[in-house]
């Protein structure tokens, strides 16, 4: 490839510094690097570059390595499909909080509820309107009295957006999160 493009020659070891922003250019539009995971080898064969499996994975051009990208993607990919761009939280640390801002983009509404924070039942009411779907975070910061106010509510249509997620940790809510989706409406 990069012989091709007119920046190196057979037998070459070394490449000068000036050719190297080229050259990682070259093989960026040609090249898709991923880690082992199903997911991201589908994707680059999908991307219409050529998959390279990189070492070590924190090269994967599709999650970066990390489990938390990953789940990110494959919730957006589903919310995508399923029309839904809304998400309501309830629980977690607020430095789990501050993750997930980070890691999701916009194009996903979250709206962040600290689950050790009395909240009005008009306020859960209005989150349950609001979101296409509500997660109950357990195993987290999430006292009773808050997450009573969410399943007080939820009655009709509202009882199917409610998801409860046993399990700590970022990619594991999203893992509860891809299972309620893929199991439909």
């Amino acid at each position: 490839m990069l012989e091709t493009a007119g920046l190196t020659r057979a037998g070459k070891a070394r490449m000068s510094n000036e050719k190297l922003e080229r050259a990682a250019t070259v093989l960026g539009e040609k090249l898709f690097l991923h880690c082992t995971q199903p997911e991201c080898l589908a994707f680059a064969q999908a991307s219409g570059r050529e998959p390279v499996q990189g070492e070590p994975r924190n090269f994967c051009q599709r999650c970066g390595g990390s489990d938390n990208s990953r789940a990110v993607k494959d919730v957006l990919d589903a919310c995508r499909q399923r029309g839904l761009s809304k998400l309501v939280i309830v629980g977690g640390s607020p430095t789990v909080r501050q993750e997930l801002e980070r890691l999701v983009p916009g194009e996903l509404e979250l709206r962040l509820v600290d689950g050790t924070k009395a909240r009005p039942l008009d306020q859960a009411k209005a989150d349950l309107q609001w979101g296409d779907v509500v997660l109950l975070w357990g195993a987290t910061e999430l006292h009773h009295k808050v997450s009573n106010q969410y399943q007080d509510s939820a009655t009709g249509a509202w009882k199917r957006k409610l998801v409860h997620v046993p399990k700590r940790g970022i990619a594991q809510l999203l893992a509860g999160l891809l299972t309620h989706l893929q199991r439909g409406p």
